[in-house]
């Protein structure tokens, strides 16, 4: 009889967690963080971070940046706009952020991948496109990892 509560509790809070997500996806232009997110579900920051990752296999701020990512990726394969206002459509405030972020999700900074993009899906239906083009996440190093919040911080060895 206890396990049909936790169960309920549980679909509950995965239903959060989607709705979530669901945001993330609509809203990836605006400004965003997971305070903000949390607040949305009624969850504090940390919980909704854990319980994200648990089910989704990365933080929120992760797939909001791959989210924002995939839409700048499809923006400078039309080659109509620069780095920079690609940058702040997609809903980043810092272009050095932007382009580390995008860097190290696809493999080539923006303006690589804007001049190469091009002239590879030229012809091909954007529907193809987004998929043969989809990011996927480049071999972090743990620095990186620990800078995006996505390793612990190892703890100073005491002598």
């Amino acid at each position: 009889m206890t396990s049909r509560p936790v169960s309920a509790q549980h679909l509950r809070e995965l239903a959060r967690l989607r709705r979530v997500r669901d945001r993330i996806d609509r809203q990836y232009a605006r400004p965003l963080n997971v305070e903000t997110l949390a607040r949305g579900v009624h969850m504090s920051a940390g919980h909704l971070s854990r319980q994200f990752k648990l089910a989704f296999g990365e933080s929120p701020y992760s797939y909001l940046m791959t989210r924002r990512i995939e839409r700048a990726m499809a923006l400078l394969r039309r080659g109509d706009f620069s780095v920079t206002e690609v940058c702040f459509t997609v809903g980043c405030a810092s272009l050095g952020t932007f382009t580390t972020r995008f860097t190290e999700l696809v493999g080539v900074s923006p303006g690589v991948y804007r001049r190469e993009a091009a002239r590879a899906t030229a012809g091909m239906p954007s529907c193809v496109a987004r998929q043969v083009t989809r990011p996927v996440r480049a071999q972090l190093t743990r620095a990186q990892l620990i800078r995006n919040g996505e390793a612990p911080v190892p703890e100073p060895e005491l002598a």
